[in-house]
C-alpha cells in the first residue's frame, strides 16, 4: 500500500465536467491526477455478471433483470481488474449481495498490486465475503450513527465512515482494534486536512485534483 493517508477518487474522477463517473475514463483521470487509487460499485446482472455502476437502473433497463449484452457501455469486473490491477488500491463496493462469489474469482485472478477492499453497505455481505475467504479484505460503509454501532462486531479489516461521523475517537477506536479507516466523502481542504492529521487511512473525495493537491506533497 501508498504511504497514507491513502488518496483516492469517488468513483474516479467525478467532479470533472464531461467525464461520466464509473468508467474507464473516471478511473485514468483520478490516478493521472496523482490519486492512490479510486472506489466504485459493483452490481449484479440477471445473467450473474459484475458490471460498474451505482444506480440499479441505467435509462429504463434495470440492471438486475438484464443480460450484460443489454449493457454493453458498463465496464465488467473482470476488465477493471485487469486493467488496473497493477497501478491503483481498489475500493470495490458491492450495491447488492450475491456478487460475493463472483468478486473473490475475478480478484484470485487478478490480485490487486497495491491493495484493495471489498467494501458494503451490508452486514451480511461482508460477512459472507469473510465466511468464504478469511484472507479478504472487508471494509463496511457507514452513513449514520446506527450503521456506524455495528462495526466492532463485523468480521471487517476497514470501516468506511461518512466525513460527519469522523472524529479523533473513532480513529483511535478503530485503530486500537487494529482496524482501518477510511473516511468519504471529503471535497474540502480543510477537511481534508483535518482528516489526514487524525491519522485517517484513506480518505475518498470527488475533487480528485484538490485532494492531491492539498494532500500529495506530504506524501512519500
Amino acid at each position: 500500500m501508498a504511504p497514507f493517508p491513502l488518496l483516492l477518487g469517488h468513483r474516479g474522477a467525478r467532479s470533472f465536467p464531461g467525464v461520466l463517473e464509473n468508467t474507464c475514463a473516471s478511473f485514468d483521470l483520478a490516478l493521472a491526477n496523482g490519486c492512490c487509487g479510486f472506489e466504485f460499485d459493483i452490481r449484479r446482472t440477471a445473467c450473474g455478471s459484475a458490471v460498474i455502476c451505482h444506480d440499479p437502473q441505467v435509462g429504463r433497463v434495470t440492471i438486475s433483470r438484464a443480460r450484460a449484452t443489454q449493457l454493453p457501455h458498463l465496464p465488467t469486473l473482470g476488465q477493471i481488474l485487469r486493467k488496473y490491477q497493477g497501478e491503483a488500491f481498489l475500493d470495490i463496493e458491492l450495491k447488492v449481495r450475491n456478487l460475493e462469489s463472483i468478486v473473490l474469482t475475478a480478484l484470485h485472478e487478478f490480485p490487486p498490486k497495491r491493495g484493495y477492499v471489498i467494501s458494503s453497505f451490508l452486514p451480511d455481505v461482508v460477512m459472507e465475503l469473510k465466511a468464504r475467504s478469511a484472507s479478504a479484505q472487508t471494509g463496511i460503509i457507514c452513513e449514520n450513527a446506527g450503521q456506524l454501532a455495528r462495526w466492532p462486531k463485523l468480521p471487517v479489516d476497514y470501516v468506511i465512515a461518512q466525513h460527519s461521523l469522523v472524529d479523533r475517537e473513532l480513529v483511535r477506536n478503530v485503530h486500537n482494534a487494529d482496524l482501518k479507516l477510511f473516511v468519504w466523502t471529503v471535497n474540502d481542504r480543510e477537511f481534508m486536512m483535518r482528516f489526514a492529521g487524525w491519522g485517517v487511512d484513506g480518505i475518498i473525495s470527488d475533487e480528485c485534483e484538490l485532494l492531491v493537491r492539498t494532500l500529495g506533497p506530504k506524501r512519500g
